[in-house]
């Protein structure tokens, strides 16, 4: 190991940039010329270097600006055709003045400016919601202040400090190296080499970015760990002035995203099939051309959902805070949607579905077992291997220790007989050979007080078992035979049965530091228990009721796996799992994976990481949607491969980097609720369509019957704009606010296939409830014109007070039945009876909002004004009752069709 002696001078000027000659020269040269030493440096001195040289943060660059932002608001086909209905408008104004066509002019345009900048406002809180994410959990490393290790921001640390880097940490900032056993570093990030780049203390080339005695930010800890000097931070590492020439890369439109889209273009293009067909329809018939326009902006107001976006952004940010507030954070928005669609969930064991409270179970030193309850003592050198070959630290909080819970637990089982920190300074590590998946093993070379070098080694007991040649057998080393390893074998598969994880330990003198395979002494197994969450085994069956496949992987023993997986619910004593282990994996081809694959139940076992990768993309080719959790920077492969990524908030940060989502509390149930919240998100948009277009018909057939059968416009343009963006905006948004229905998660996920704008969404909508409400307004409407003596073919002027209280019942029809509406799109399957009628307060506030409206329109002399209406009697209104409760009742039994798995109703009608 190598060692410096240079002071820290604070006093001395220092280099805040890199001079690009830090990899070449002597450390000697550059711990002077950073004025700092291997002790660290003091808090008060980094404090002054940070203020000086700046935080370590990278500035964003090519970020849009909030102006560009708000513009995109406006570039849809939404907006376009709104805009285009304004300049018709005022194209009509224009053509003949003082008809009232410069408001509807006004109106269209203050639709489209309301629009996008309530749009443009959720999303920039959207946004500030998914920057608050990160903030709690902030990236942080291990560094040298007042000369003790103590865990910092990564946005603290300043030139000169000493950082401490291992397996899975992400590099803060730019460091040469100065210690380092086994180090492996991904330099993707900087150089696009995807092989890990073993690390060393020798310059091994000119250039910076190919010498091996360098890290650089951003780029991850593979395997191994070291100890380095930083020199660089912030904009001053490769990473920043890299970051300085790009522009930041166009994101990839997620599934919700396409489906919107797909959504928009359907519903315009029916616009203008509409608008251009009636305004032909109308020359054809010799109307005036200013009369087929308004008829044509009519149409295409009508059939343009204008709350749709806002109410989308609105559904997916209240649906993110409430996920926070169950420890799940969303990274990206509409990553929630895409959770609702899980079909597979791959999940870890330690941590996930156990506790991660790891605690020494049981020890067999080969001969016998030792009362672990009662406080007997193993041997002392059983006990000096499990702590020195250890790559975990004692701490004073709750566990007890930072670091893996399997090897903490071994610190806090030897501390109980022995001073750990004593045993390690007594056998100081002179090489370490990390622990590896493939090889399963952790091996350290150590000095003993003797003078004397042995190698200490624990791992899976299948491998340790078989590079030893003797076992330590009450104090005495004898051979290991054929017969004593079968006889270790069954009381590690006793262990393992009892849903321990079993570590196996051996020692043997050595002369050279090198990695030894052979001829070790066998001491003994370590049996650690991490026991189940409680809430666990609720959360997978709620996972089976939803149609939902859980997988656990993990790297434990087959007998381990299958007990803890029968302890947390994924099998039951009828149903025997599909086990496949990492070398079976290894052997199978992906035909072969998948057949194995269509098993209810499968547990993987002593299987590693980068397996995880061909697992997903296995389930992925036989159709699945695939969740997968990780927590190590080898899980970070797979879990960007999945359809959505989970990280634990206990993990890497490279495995945090790579998800979707972070588990603050690490709980398997919270990704189960997180699944819940994203069916809930898709089905609240569903029902705010089906919604919406409901009232597309009584919009459209008055403008139909207008210049089919030459009736006095039964609504005008006006009105219709009321409904859009008066009466049915806060019903519409209520329905984003709304729960999930009881048995959301006891349905199968929707199909991959599914679209939000079906043929079944579009007929209950524009064949049955549509139709409904327009009869409505049209009995009113005849009722009132009627009641004034109007005759059949008798044309009314628009400033005929029978006229104007004709289109006033007619819209307060469409009110009454659009309450009844936005009542029965509470739900999709269940009967809305089953939702409280105060458990959302804001269909309430709709309501209200609807009533007070029509209030305002048909009694207000400033609305009768506006609108062209005139006040008309109760009785009216009233008539439009009955069509409110035919369509409750019509949508209660497609309902109850649904729910009873009727084939017709289910073919037609489920949406």
């Amino acid at each position: 190991m190598w060692v410096c002696r240079v002071m820290v001078n604070p006093d001395k000027d220092f280099q805040c940039s890199s001079k690009g000659d830090e990899h070449s020269i002597e450390i000697e040269n550059l711990f002077e010329r950073l004025s700092a030493g291997p002790e660290g440096l003091l808090k008060t001195e980094a404090k002054r270097r940070s203020s000086i040289c700046g935080m370590n943060v990278l500035q964003e660059i090519g970020k849009e600006s909030l102006i560009k932002k708000y513009l995109k608001q406006y570039w849809n086909f939404f907006s376009m055709l709104l805009l285009f209905g304004s300049m018709l408008s005022f194209t009509a104004e224009w053509l003949d003045p003082g008809q009232g066509n410069i408001f509807i002019a006004i109106a269209l345009l203050g639709v489209v400016i309301l629009n996008g900048s309530f749009t443009f406002i959720q999303e920039y809180q959207a946004e500030k919601i998914m920057a608050s994410f990160k903030d709690l959990i902030p990236p942080k490393c291990r560094i040298l202040r007042d000369g003790n290790i103590v865990e910092a921001l990564a946005s603290e640390i300043t030139v000169g400090d000493i950082i401490y880097v291992e397996e899975g940490d992400k590099i803060p900032a730019d460091a040469r190296i100065v210690e380092e056993n086994s180090l492996k570093v991904d330099n993707s990030p900087i150089t696009g080499e995807a092989e890990p780049q073993l690390r060393s203390l020798n310059c091994t080339h000119p250039d910076m970015l190919e010498c091996r005695n360098m890290l650089f930010s951003g780029t991850a800890v593979q395997t191994g760990n070291g100890k380095a000097l930083v020199f660089g931070t912030g904009s001053d590492t490769q990473i920043g002035k890299l970051a300085s020439l790009t522009e930041q890369t166009s994101s990839v439109d997620t599934p919700i995203r396409k489906e919107l889209n797909n959504f928009i273009k359907v519903i315009s293009a029916i616009a203008m099939f509409l608008g251009v067909a009636f305004f032909m329809v109308g020359f054809i018939i010799q109307d005036t051309f200013l009369a087929n326009l308004i008829f044509a902006i009519g149409i295409i107001v009508a059939n343009v959902p204008e709350g749709l976006l806002p109410t989308v952004t609105l559904a997916l940010s209240l649906a993110s805070k409430r996920m926070a507030k169950r420890n799940a954070l969303i990274k990206q928005l509409e990553s929630v949607e895409t959770l609702g669609s899980t079909t597979v969930i791959c999940t870890d064991k330690t941590g996930t579905l156990t506790q991660n409270k790891m605690k020494v179970h049981s020890i067999f030193t080969g001969s016998k077992y030792i009362d672990v309850g009662k406080g007997e003592k193993p041997t002392d050198i059983l006990l000096r291997v499990a702590a020195v070959c250890n790559n975990s630290r004692l701490v004073d909080e709750n566990p007890g220790y930072k670091g893996d819970p399997t090897e903490g637990s071994l610190l806090v089982y030897v501390n109980g007989f022995r001073d750990t920190g004593k045993i390690q300074a007594e056998y100081p590590r002179l090489k370490e050979y990390p622990f590896d998946s493939k090889k399963q093993r952790m091996q350290v070379i150590c000095s003993t007080p003797q003078g004397n070098k042995e190698s200490y080694m624990k791992g899976g007991s299948e491998v340790i078992v078989g590079m030893c040649s003797h076992l330590l057998s009450d104090g005495k080393k004898v051979p290991l035979t054929a017969e004593e390893m079968e006889k270790l074998e069954e009381e590690h598969l006793v262990m393992a049965a009892r849903g321990e994880r079993v570590l196996a330990f051996a020692y043997r003198e050595i002369e050279e530091e090198k990695e030894y395979e052979n001829d070790f002494i066998f001491l003994g197994f370590a049996g650690a228990v991490d026991p189940p969450r409680t809430e666990a085994k609720e959360a997978i069956k709620k996972c089976h009721e939803a149609g939902i496949k859980v997988v656990m992987i993990t790297g434990d023993h087959p007998v381990t796996a299958k007990s803890i997986a029968s302890k947390v619910g994924l099998t039951d004593d009828h149903e025997k799992p599909v086990l496949i282990t990492g070398k079976e994996l290894q052997e199978l081809s992906t035909k072969e994976l998948i057949e194995r694959l269509q098993a209810p139940s499968i547990v993987f076992a002593r299987t590693s990481p980068v397996q995880k990768l061909k697992i997903v993309q296995a389930f992925q080719e036989a159709g699945e949607i695939v969740t997968m959790t990780g927590d190590g920077v080898n899980d970070a492969p797979a879990m960007k491969n999945a359809d959505m990524g989970v990280a634990m908030g206990s993990g890497t940060d490279v495995a945090r980097e790579s998800a979707d989502m972070v588990l603050l509390d690490d709980d398997f149930a919270t990704i189960v609720n997180a699944i819940q919240e994203g069916r809930t998100v898709f089905d609240n948009i569903k029902k705010f369509i089906a919604y919406i277009l409901t009232s597309n018909i009584p919009e459209i057939l008055p403008f139909i019957a207008f210049v089919m059968l030459a009736l006095p416009l039964p609504m005008n343009v006006q009105l219709i704009l009321a409904i859009d963006l008066g009466t049915d905006i806060i019903p519409a948004l209520s329905l984003a606010v709304e729960k999930g229905e009881g048995d959301i998660m006891k349905r199968p996920p929707r199909p991959r296939e599914e679209k939000l704008l079906t043929p079944q969404v579009l007929f209950t909508s524009y064949g049955i409830k549509g139709p409904i409400e327009a009869a409505a307004g049209f009995v009113c409407y005849f009722a009132v014109l009627f009641d004034g003596g109007w005759k059949w073919g008798q044309q009314l002027p628009f400033t005929d007070t029978l006229y104007m209280q004709a289109i006033t019942a007619f819209f307060a029809a469409v009110i009454i039945c659009q309450i009844a509406n936005v009542f029965t799109s509470r739900t999709k399957r269940q009967s809305v009876l089953t939702k409280g009628f105060f458990s959302n307060n804001m269909v309430l506030l709709g309501i209200a909002s609807e009533l007070m409206i029509l209030g305002f329109i048909a009694f207000n002399p400033l609305g009768n004004l506006i609108f062209n209406t005139a006040a008309i009697s109760l009785k009216y209104i009233v008539i439009a009752i009955p069509f409110a409760l035919l369509l409750l009742g019509v949508d209660e039994f497609r309902k109850y069709g649904i729910r009873k798995d009727n084939t017709f109703v289910s073919r037609y009608f489920k949406w």
